[in-house]
């Protein structure tokens, strides 16, 4: 189809170098207010460095009480922006635009003698589910403060948002359940509301392609979902899916694991569709570029091997990663490459 890796691509809001990005991955070395750390700082430093075309900072909660998972960066408070403006001025002094994912492990609610987690959405009210809406749009709002080209709404991996939208977990019976629009319509509101607090940002979206679970959303719903995101105004889909990232892939041999999906939601909708899972050779992304209608190529793994990945690839130093999927990240300080 005529399109390239390495190009300029010209997005809503957002301009990047290559159709190479840094999907958002979880580092867990945030202070235990959300203030991020100085290994952090170098962290992306060192990836900007590296020569992908745009950067998507790793899971950043939206709430202070949220504590279902430990380590994460926040923008739940304005003391916290010039911390993040320091990020983005990092980053964008590489020439590498930079999106950041705003998310939400689990809603609690305030109780007179602390707080109690709400995973499941049923016994929550409307009043709440307008209050974790509100704590998106106002996390957006600083992230436009901080200077961020863009946020990325994460509705994948069954936290909360992804749990909201499944059918497995939500089982209400109100304008907030039932049937696919009224689960996704919290995602629709956050959207809207981010859209009208912040034109000027750069809004994406991570979302399952499937739960992989029984009962939970499958591939007819979730294409479902992405089109009524995309008539919302919604300006990039990434493809994700639940669960851990497959182990054991091989370059030319079994890359691109979410390919049919996204390949198919790209047929359906008319935003850039972003496909992240396995990707690990130039010839491959090329070819999926060549064949299909994505538009945009996110790696994480080959990226925690080598940051520097896309520069190789470029000059001619590298065609593949050296990434061989052990998931030994998963269990390191940071999610380093332990064979780094």
């Amino acid at each position: 189809m005529g399109r390239k890796i390495f190009e300029a691509v010209n997005l809503h809001n957002l301009r990047m170098k290559n159709r190479l990005i840094r999907s958002a991955t979880w580092e867990g070395i945030a202070d235990f207010d959300g203030s991020i750390s100085d290994e952090a700082y170098g962290i992306y430093s060192e990836i900007a460095k590296g020569g992908v075309g745009a950067i998507i900072v790793g899971f950043t909660d939206v709430s202070q009480d949220d504590y279902y998972i430990h380590g994460a960066m926040r923008l739940s408070r304005d003391e916290l922006i010039p911390q993040y403006r320091k990020l983005t001025d990092i980053i964008h002094a590489e020439d590498c635009p930079v999106i950041i994912q705003l998310a939400l492990g689990a809603f609690y609610r305030k109780l007179p003698n602390g707080l109690t987690q709400q995973t499941e959405p049923d016994n929550m009210t409307e009043d709440e589910i307008q209050q974790v809406i509100g704590m998106f749009i106002q996390s957006a709002k600083r992230a436009e403060a901080a200077n961020f080209d863009g946020v990325q709404i994460h509705a994948a991996h069954f936290f909360f948002l992804s749990r909201f939208i499944s059918p497995r977990v939500n089982h209400r019976n109100d304008s907030y359940g039932g049937n696919t629009a009224n689960r996704s319509r919290i995602l629709t509101e956050i959207l809207d509301g981010i859209k009208s607090e912040c034109p000027g940002l750069h809004v994406t979206i991570k979302i399952n392609s499937s739960d992989f679970i029984r009962g939970g959303l499958n591939e007819s719903e979730s294409l479902e979902i992405c089109r009524i995101l995309a008539d919302n105004g919604i300006d990039s889909i990434e493809v994700s899916g639940n669960g851990t990232s497959a182990e054991g892939i091989r370059a030319g041999v079994n890359e691109a694991y979410f390919l049919d999906f996204a390949a198919n939601l790209a047929e359906n909708v008319n935003v850039p569709v972003m496909l992240v899972g396995g990707l690990r050779s130039i010839r491959v992304m090329q070819r999926i570029l060549d064949t299909t209608k994505i538009e945009l190529l996110s790696l994480s793994r080959p990226l925690l091997r080598e940051p520097d990945l896309p520069a190789k690839f470029l000059s001619g130093k590298s065609s593949e990663s050296l990434c061989v999927s052990c998931n030994a990240c998963y269990s390191s300080h940071a999610h380093r490459c332990i064979y780094r």
